[in-house]
């Protein structure tokens, strides 16, 4: 499947249009800091990171689906055998 990822601008404009912080942006694409969220938006080729197809996925998952479908999806995660406890957070400054 071909698979082409947003650019930095594309990211940046996202961030922009959410009114969230690179911290907040890295809580929903499941990231460690906003150190790495901001790694997606540099624009120095040596030091970007491209967004993969399953980061894009999750947050985008984020973003357009209600709580109980994403508690579906966790549900399922751990019944295939994962352990993972998402943020109860919610994603917003």
């Amino acid at each position: 499947m071909p698979y082409v990822p947003p650019s930095p601008e594309q990211l940046e404009k996202l961030k922009e249009e959410l009114g969230l912080s690179s911290g907040s942006m890295a809580k929903l694409f499941a990231l460690a800091n906003g150190r790495q969220w901001r790694r997606y938006l540099a624009e120095d080729p040596s030091n970007r990171r491209d967004m993969g197809l399953h980061m894009l996925f999750f947050g985008a998952a984020h973003l357009v689906l209600d709580k109980k479908t994403i508690d579906r999806v966790y549900a399922e995660m751990q019944r295939i055998g994962a352990t993972y406890e998402p943020d109860t957070e919610q994603v917003s400054d």
